[in-house]
Formats: C-alpha cells, structure tokens, sequence
C-alpha cells in the first residue's frame, strides 16, 4: 500500500490506533534515518495491522472511525506517525508524544542529506529545502522553487539535477509498503495484544511497563489515561515519576515481589517505615 494512501486512511478514520499502544517515543535521528532510507529507497519494514469490525474496541485519538471493517496499528506507529507529522506538517489525530521530533525537517539539495532547522547554517541558503513544505505543495511548489534557484548563478547550471532530486524527494510518499493483516473472529483483543508484544520486541524497544500496560489495557481501555491524570497531579506537587515506576510500584503493592533491586528499599510509611521487601 502506498504511504500516501495509509497517510489518507489515517484522515478518513480507515486506521486508527489501539488504546494499548504507547505513545509515541522517535528522536530526530530516528526520524532523520527514516527519510534518509526513504529517499535512497532503502527498505524500512512494512506494517501490521488488526482488520476489524468491532467497535467496543478503544482507540486513541477522538477522529472518529468508518462504519464496517476497520484497521488498527498494531506494528508501524513510530514511522507511520513519523511521516504523517511531515508530510501532513501536524501530529495524527492519535498523536500522543513530543512534536519537535519531527518538526522542522530539511533536506539539502546538493549534499542530499536531511537535518533539523538551524537558522543560523540554513535560512539564506537556498540548497537547505523545507521537506514540510515540500510535500504539503507537493508539485505545486517545484516551480517556485525552480525559479528561486534559476535567479542565483551560482546554482543556475545544477537546476534540472536539483529538480530531479526534489521530484525524489517528493515521491516518497509514493512508496509500498508491505501492510500484513491480523484477521478472524478468533482474534479477540487478548489474543491481538498477544501478538502486538511478540512483534514489538524489536525496533525501538517496549519496555516491561510499555508491554504490562498493554495487557493492561486489554481489560481497562482508560487505563493509560487514568493514570496520566495521576502522573500529572503528583508532577503539580513536584513528584516527578514516569508510567514505567508506577506500573512496577503497582505490581509490587499488588503482588508483593519486586524484580529489580532499586526496588528492594523502600519508604512504605503506611506499613513498617524504611523496609527491605525481602
């Protein structure tokens, strides 16, 4: 399927995200990588997604979905969100991270290398394109730029190789990606995180929190809301903690064993004080 097509199907409400996916976690480097490999057409894995119907199932964002079949990302989110936050030139409707990772995004025409806007190194020079911009205008904007080129002779004689490369540039969103669909009615929502963890011990890591909260999930799709809202309340009361620790303190108080040493020491005031939950 063609990326700008999974990009529209995002828009329509044809594929969505599962409540018990995480949020979204890419740096720049790993959003600069993905455009590089893009644009030299280097493979960067296809996607995985759940077809279904049922609409008990909780997904992320508030873009409503189509009647019928729906899909689901079960593997892709962090590239997928990569792309559309570039080409679209916002965040997804399921969007939940930090936007900077892929704001700003420039390619250079000459040394055919992508990077992050840096005024001073890039704002009078014509070579540093906005790829934003670019893909938003699409074909529109070549001859604008062409003519922004053509008026400097300095560049006058490398135009039409810069046109071919921006015309790359462009179809990127061009591209198959191979899309693999989970389907049946056996699938239940148990099953389907089942499957969601296996796949996702690659790429950028789950952590043991990111893979508890998806099962998690599964039972309680308010779960990963329910438990910002505390985050948040106790960062307002200068208590920095992250989802990973409160799941792990969850799982301790729930089952009294704790797996990593940090963990072992304690201050349980409403039990014994300073305790050793050895």
């Amino acid at each position: 399927m063609k990326i700008s097509t999974i990009l529209d199907h995002i828009d329509s409400g044809h594929m969505a995200l599962p409540e018990f996916q995480r949020g979204y976690v890419w740096n720049r480097d790993q959003v600069r990588g993905l455009f590089d490999s893009l644009y030299r057409r280097h493979p960067v894995g296809g996607l995985l997604v759940w077809a279904t119907e049922s609409k008990s199932t909780a997904y992320r964002g508030d873009g409503p979905l189509v009647a019928g079949v729906f899909k689901l990302l079960l593997d892709g989110q962090q590239r997928m969100t990569s792309l559309y936050g570039v080409v679209r030139g916002q965040p997804p409707k399921f969007f939940d991270g930090n936007a900077q990772a892929f704001t700003g995004l420039r390619f250079h025409l000459e040394d055919e290398v992508f990077a992050f806007y840096q005024p001073v190194k890039m704002q009078d020079d014509p070579l540093w394109i906005d790829v934003t911009e670019l893909m938003k205008k699409g074909t529109n904007s070549l001859g604008e730029m062409v003519s922004r080129l053509s008026s400097q002779p300095a560049h006058l004689s490398k135009v039409g190789e810069y046109v071919g490369r921006l015309s790359r540039l462009l179809s990127i969103t061009d591209i198959d990606l191979h899309v693999e669909e989970v389907t049946g009615a056996d699938k239940t929502l148990d099953v389907v995180v089942d499957i969601f963890n296996r796949v996702n011990s690659g790429g950028t890591k789950l952590s043991k929190g990111d893979l508890a909260l998806a099962k998690i999930c599964a039972d309680w799709p308010d779960a990963r809301d329910q438990m910002k809202v505390r985050l948040k309340t106790w960062a307002a009361a200068d208590y920095q903690v992250n989802l990973d620790w409160l799941l792990r303190s969850v799982n301790t108080v729930l089952t009294g064993e704790v797996n990593r040493p940090e963990f072992r020491r304690v201050v349980c005031p409403g039990f014994r004080g300073v305790g050793n939950l050895d």
